[in-house]
């Protein structure tokens, strides 16, 4: 008998779970540093999939008083202080995009009061709410980093063609591959590959963990296809300027085979 890695890690998916680190965290508000501890945890609440930092009171550097929310103010709409709202009790997983204030396990919602003592416990901490993130010196964006998730980028030569509605977008024979499981494979292409005159820069902007701050493009009147890393993080800088398209909302046909569009946060709903 033999059991699927991924299949393992999904079956844990409805229990808490955490990791203990060795890093030093350190967060900041207004240009002070407010938290600062080497007894960080990542602490996975059931069905997320991203972690959050919790750390002991004594290593916060204010006090905590009850707030209204676990984000410090009044409940986002269709979250709640504690436990889902039910619109979103049917979801298996939680994707960075369900709010801080969504918990799905009890637990006393306070905020930080910068000034003051500390007392004793244990704190999640919204990474949301703080200005700056550090782990050692290496600032931290996005959210914290899970020691188990890594990207890889590989250069290829398969043939990648990308079509909408059956117009080629993009064409390459030297993309970059970027595997980042449970993602499906992204395909990075060059800019010269890429048919930017039916692309135009689009306002959206997103920030991953793991490479950085990404810019969109989008089709003239239509919605958002692709993305690009203009200055990647260390680990992604090899994608820089390269266009990269949602497997979820285009045709990809690699090597003559088409591929099927994977069901993602990303997929149209």
């Amino acid at each position: 008998m033999s059991v699927r890695v991924r299949d393992l890690l999904m079956h844990e998916l409805e229990e808490l779970r955490y990791e203990p680190i060795d890093k030093r965290i350190r967060a900041e508000l207004g240009g002070t540093t407010v938290v600062d501890s080497t007894r960080a945890l990542l602490v996975w609440e059931p069905k997320r999939v991203v972690p959050v930092y919790a750390v002991p009171e004594a290593d916060v550097a204010g006090e905590l008083v009850p707030a209204e929310s676990g984000n410090g103010g009044p409940a986002p709409e269709g979250a709640a202080p504690m436990g889902a709202p039910p619109e979103l009790a049917g979801r298996p997983v939680y994707d960075p995009s369900i709010p801080f204030a969504v918990h799905t396990t009890d637990g006393e919602a306070v905020r930080l009061v910068t000034a003051g003592g500390a007392q004793a416990g244990q704190v999640l901490l919204d990474f949301g709410d703080f200005d700056a993130w550090y782990e050692e010196d290496e600032p931290n964006v996005g959210h914290p980093r899970d020691p188990f998730h890594r990207i890889d980028i590989v250069r290829s030569s398969r043939h990648v063609r990308v079509e909408r509605d059956g117009e080629v977008l993009a064409e390459s024979a030297r993309p970059l591959l970027l595997f980042e499981p449970p993602l499906p494979v992204r395909f990075y292409l060059p800019p010269e590959d890429v048919r930017m005159d039916r692309l135009q820069p689009s306002p959206t902007r997103s920030t991953c963990a793991y490479k950085g701050h990404a810019s969109y493009y989008a089709l003239p009147g239509g919605d958002d296809v692709a993305w690009f890393y203009p200055e990647p993080l260390r680990e992604a800088a090899e994608v820089t300027g390269h266009v990269a398209f949602f497997n979820e909302r285009v045709d990809v046909v690699v090597d003559g085979e088409p591929l099927e569009r994977p069901v993602t946060p990303w997929s149209r709903r």
